[in-house]
């Protein structure tokens, strides 16, 4: 099959374009790197795949290119690229409508006019807002323009299903994490500060629970939807257990040999209290369980973080 995988430069584009290529699809990637972290670290994410036979990479931004001509000849596409953070959507809206919804509905019109097998698009647990605790049914309210632009998104995917007939997959994925994480997010945060000596922000108590999902499932997943997921469909992709925030930090300073400094500091304006999968719906759909837990995913990613500054250092 060959597939367009949209923000194929991430932490989460660059490991689903490895396992499609694994299982012999071709790849076409594309990435406008938008500066969310620095240019270097997907420019990493992509070294180990560049050269691979099967894939090819354009940069490009989904906002302003011609999109026609990257879809055609495609069988099916998987849509990442988004502009992702909740703090930063509060003083940058612009640039998250623009990728988040302008880019979504550029998208959507060049696989209308082109005709695509399957349009597997990505959302988040942060359409369902402060609690994200249950299945795809529950209410959606998001509390970030971060998850007001994603919801948007996914309302555009259904509306080009209705009246056009484009033949879509929605996935709300909960807090991915494992090597190459986005140097923004809470664990790869914590473990730079660990290796560091250095204090660990808690935003809140520290006693907010999260069912985050590791690399790996969200890879499985994803492609377990890709391949036999319901048109139509909307799907949970999220970790088998929830951890809260501090015992978070303390399977991580456990797997680095260190102990941790905290500072409580006031809860971020957006962020969620609970996140916890309900993901029976896709495992009856195409099977997926999450087989990977924090205690085992976790060290994972801080082994990961350590190593690559060695390799930085020589």
């Amino acid at each position: 099959m060959r597939i367009l995988v949209t923000g194929a430069a991430g932490f989460i584009g660059s490991h689903l374009a490895s396992a499609l290529l694994d299982e012999g699809d071709e790849v076409v990637g594309i990435d406008g790197f938008v500066p969310l972290y620095e240019r270097w670290r997907k420019e990493a994410n992509l070294a180990p795949i560049l050269d691979r036979p099967g894939f090819t990479f354009r940069e490009l931004d989904l906002r302003t290119a011609e999109l026609e001509p990257l879809v055609d000849g495609c069988e099916a596409v998987v849509h990442l690229a988004a502009m992702a953070g909740l703090s930063r959507s509060w003083t940058e809206f612009d640039v998250y409508s623009g990728c988040n919804i302008t880019a979504t509905q550029r998208l959507l019109e060049a696989v209308r006019i082109v005709g695509i097998e399957r349009l597997v698009h990505v959302s988040t647990s942060s359409v369902y807002g402060a609690d994200a605790v249950g299945d795809e049914d529950r209410p959606l309210r998001p509390i970030s323009p971060y998850g007001a632009t994603k919801l948007a998104a996914e309302h555009l995917v259904h509306a080009y299903q209705a009246t056009y007939g484009v033949r879509a997959i929605v996935l709300r994925y909960f807090s991915i994490y494992g090597p190459q994480q986005r140097p923004d997010m809470a664990y790869h945060r914590f473990i730079e500060a660990l290796l560091d000596g250095a204090p660990i922000a808690i935003y809140g108590d520290g006693r907010q629970t999260r069912s985050n999902t590791y690399i790996g499932d969200c890879v499985r997943g994803t492609i377990g939807a890709l391949r036999d997921g319901r048109l139509g469909e909307t799907y949970n992709i999220g970790g088998g257990e929830t951890i809260d925030l501090l015992g978070a930090v303390d399977i991580l300073a456990e797997a680095l040999g260190v102990r941790p400094d905290l500072r409580f500091e006031d809860p971020k304006p957006g962020d969620q209290r609970h996140t916890a999968a309900d993901t029976w719906r896709a495992a009856r759909d195409f099977g997926y369980r999450a087989t990977v837990g924090p205690r085992d995913g976790l060290p994972h990613q801080a082994e990961w973080q350590r190593s690559m500054r060695a390799v930085r250092s020589v």
